[in-house]
């Protein structure tokens, strides 16, 4: 009995691999979640078809889907179209590991330069990029849209690496 208590109150550690098609609706699940416009399974499902092209991984905790990435590599640069994190699972180190393994990836492929956009607001991603090595290289002004109509700036991140 205690072994079974024991269970309820550990935290099982992520596995991490790269996502499949077979993925694309856990993955629009946890992007809805995650953001104001959530992707469709088929636009997910149309991105993880393109492998020559499209980069992704994910973090499961047992059988649920913890945390996702999503990059698109043209000419040796490579540009994180999302990343996301599941509610119950943030401040858990889970983005560091996973972005770490990606950028690994997309090196191990030749790709020498990675971009991303995250709004300015968002203190936890923007610690998460910094740390990681991006630094900013161009900001747009008013282009997240909040329901009041307000908008909140981009930051457009790049890391070499």
């Amino acid at each position: 009995m205690l072994g079974n208590l024991g269970r309820l109150f550990t935290r099982r550690e992520p596995a991490f691999s790269e996502a499949s098609p077979r993925d694309a609706a856990a993955i629009a699940a946890l992007h809805a979640a995650s953001f104001h416009r959530g992707w469709s399974e088929e636009e997910i499902e149309h991105l993880l078809i393109d492998r020559k092209n499209v980069v992704a991984h994910r973090g499961f905790i047992g059988r649920r889907l913890a945390c996702f990435i999503l990059s698109r590599i043209v000419a040796g640069e490579a540009e994180i179209l999302s990343v996301a994190v599941a509610s119950r699972e943030r401040s858990r180190g889970l983005a560091r590991r996973l972005l770490d393994l990606h950028l690994r990836r997309l090196a191990e492929l030749g790709t020498r330069v990675v971009f991303l956009e995250v709004g300015e607001d968002n203190e936890p991603a923007c610690r998460l990029y910094r740390r990681a090595g991006f630094r900013e290289v161009a900001r747009r002004e008013a282009y997240y849209q909040d329901v009041e109509r307000r908008g909140g700036a981009a930051l457009v991140l790049r890391c070499a690496l």
